[in-house]
């Protein structure tokens, strides 16, 4: 398979990281000795396979338009790996517009229903326990027994083990069902208190009301689920098929958007010191505490999630992580994990938050971080090997959805060309 004249190949992972198929196309671009540099590439949130594809060649060819006038080093030839898992697109993730939940547009039993038609598409085998929910919901306003049933099936849909402090999601477990429906029922806002420029506004702010913090609660738990799979198979999956592909002479590169951001990080925590030669985090989705040493929440300090990346060097090169504010999708899910935790502020979801995205904010109490900008093509960047880059994309990525440009594949190139 050829994309934009890059030799490519496919492997694919179930929700339980097992391979679908077989990953012969892949190891065979790998043992290639012609091949020097796999770029293995994870795309986030999607409908189908066909839209991962459409994602990868696009950012195929940006990489084609920037090589060719700025070739890599002589004798360096890249080979493309794409992963594919089983992931959904979301619209209000996706465009971060809030739907009925902005402001002025009360959210009715329907919005809920739709919600959970979403979940139908996530669980296909849990009808049962969908429709017993999808029964519940004229009762939510008014009958707290009706709340507890509704969020008890509902959490035992997704898959366990994902839950942490970053994003609240050990609290979702945690708490009863009818203080969890109650705290995601408040405004975002505090009344009298107008949101600052850049923070939860930008979602449209999101609904009230016992039916508001229903909807609420299945917008975070299809973003809870696409987390907890995207650990697994990165962990489970992606990380064993690395090992198996490393030879002397190859470079592997791994580049994931949004939870494929995710995907690509876990994958890489594993793996020994100087397994990979570069990481790019495309918008990703996970907390801006992710690579932390040490930040602190009401239960105290910590490391983020994927900490010992960095603790282990198991990146020998760049790291790369795009962010901007221009992202809402990344934003409004922890905007949503700021209410379970029971806060209310007009900055969540910014770098001043406990819950905040990293394709939003960049690596946040990171000391390693470099913060710079995502440069035009033809930009000089001065990388350290190593560490993360936190690059402002305001001025190219316009939304969650916005990484093939070719400024993005100027950077990814710069950085690979320093391994």
């Amino acid at each position: 398979m050829d994309l934009s004249g890059f030799p490519s190949a496919e492997v694919e992972f179930d929700r339980n990281a097992e391979l679908v198929g077989t990953a012969d196309g892949v190891r065979a671009l790998a043992a290639d000795p012609a091949i020097t540099d796999l770029l293995v590439l994870s795309h986030g949130w999607n409908n189908d396979h066909l839209t991962a594809r459409i994602l990868y060649g696009a950012i195929a060819g940006s990489l084609r338009a920037v090589i060719d006038p700025a070739p890599m080093p002589p004798g360096r030839r890249i080979a493309l790996a794409g992963v594919l898992w089983p992931s959904r697109k979301f619209l209000q993730f996706e465009t971060g517009d809030g739907g009925a939940a902005a402001a002025g547009s009360p959210v009715g039993t329907d919005d809920v229903m739709d919600r959970l038609e979403v979940l139908r598409e996530l669980f296909p085998e849990e009808k049962v326990t969908i429709d017993v929910a999808a029964g519940l919901v004229p009762g939510l306003t008014d009958r707290a027994t009706a709340r507890t049933a509704f969020v008890a099936g509902l959490l035992s849909l997704v898959m366990a083990g994902a839950e942490d402090r970053e994003d609240a999601s050990a609290q979702l477990f945690a708490l009863p069902g009818v203080t969890l429906l109650d705290r995601l029922a408040k405004p975002v806002f505090e009344p009298g208190k107008p949101a600052a420029g850049g923070g939860a506004a930008g979602f449209g702010g999101l609904a009230g009301g016992i039916l508001g913090g229903a909807k609420n609660l299945l917008d975070y738990l299809s973003y809870y689920e696409m987390k907890a799979r995207a650990g697994v198979i990165g962990e489970q999956g992606l990380s064993p098929l690395l090992r198996e592909l490393a030879r002397p002479g190859l470079r592997i590169h791994l580049a994931g958007h949004s939870f494929g951001g995710r995907l690509v990080s876990a994958a890489a925590k594993p793996l020994p010191t100087g397994s990979l030669a570069t990481m790019t985090l495309l918008q990703a989705a996970f907390s801006h505490y992710g690579f932390s040493g040490d930040w602190n929440d009401d239960a105290g300090p910590q490391s983020g999630a994927f900490r010992g990346v960095l603790d282990s060097r198991a990146v020998s090169g760049p790291i790369l992580i795009t962010h901007t504010a221009n992202d809402l999708a990344v934003g409004v899910a922890y905007a949503i994990a700021s209410r379970i935790a029971g806060q209310v502020a007009a900055a969540m979801g910014d770098a001043s938050s406990i819950y905040g995205g990293i394709g939003r904010n960049g690596a946040q109490k990171t000391p390693e971080a470099v913060f710079a900008e995502l440069l035009p093509v033809g930009g000089h960047y001065d990388w350290r090997p190593g560490v993360p880059h936190n690059l402002r994309a305001d001025r190219f990525v316009h939304g969650h959805t916005d990484v093939a440009g070719r400024e993005i594949a100027h950077a990814v190139l710069s950085a690979m060309a320093t391994t």
